[in-house]
């Protein structure tokens, strides 16, 4: 393997594709230089350990999510971009939130770039820095909760599953008692079809953006 394949990103991206595919216990860095084809000492010129290698794991799945602080546009718009940006690599990396609670996240560039961005857009939009900060790590939990909430099938069950699924998730809302849940009962119709993930994430995405504007408002 030449240099140029082997280098800091190409290693740290294919073990998180293998995080991806088979969990953070299979990324170690014997089975990663088996994966990539050299020995394990060829992945301790860029990683040193385990942990070091989550590190940058970390870094490198993160490192699209920015925000342009020289950019015209109002905050409100900056941010969204900001939280859609993180919803899709969330998306790309079902590993990222296991990922993320492993790891000291703050001890990456990507991380602290992202924050540092998003700080900078939160004060702009009359915040003080440390309630920015809450802010950021409310919409950074919103949108791991967002992704693994996401409504279907749960993770892991086949396409061909789904149908069935959906239709034993409705008899079941159906079934519960009609003088005690008449809401839950009117909630199984939307079992019959499959969900619309595009209106649930930009609800998602609407419903914490409107979080932020109405405190920012009360400024």
């Amino acid at each position: 393997m030449t240099g140029e394949r082997l280098s800091k990103a190409a290693v740290a991206d294919r073990a998180l594709r293998l995080a991806d595919e088979e969990g953070l216990e299979a990324v170690t860095i014997r089975r990663l230089a088996k994966e990539l084809g050299v020995t394990p000492m060829a992945l301790y010129w860029h990683f040193k350990n385990k942990d070091e290698l989550l590190l940058g794991i970390a870094d490198h799945a993160l490192a699209d999510v920015r925000a342009d602080q020289t950019a015209g546009d109002p905050w409100q718009k900056r941010l969204r971009t900001v939280i859609e940006t993180v919803v899709r690599v969330f998306q790309e990396h079902p590993s990222l939130p296991g990922l993320l609670h492993a790891v000291d996240k703050g001890q990456t560039e990507s991380f602290n770039r992202a924050t540092n961005d998003t700080l900078a857009l939160l004060t702009d939009a009359g915040f003080t820095v440390e309630e920015g900060y809450w802010v950021a790590m409310y919409l950074l939990n919103g949108c791991i909760g967002m992704v693994s909430a996401q409504p279907g099938c749960p993770p892991g069950m086949s396409a061909d599953r789904e149908p069935e699924w959906r239709r034993q998730k409705r008899l079941q809302l159906e079934a519960m008692p009609a003088d005690r849940f008449p809401m839950m009962i009117e909630l199984a119709a939307s079992y019959r079809v499959e969900p619309d993930l595009d209106h649930y994430y930009t609800f998602y995405v609407d419903l914490l953006i409107a979080g932020v504007e109405a405190m920012a408002a009360s400024r």
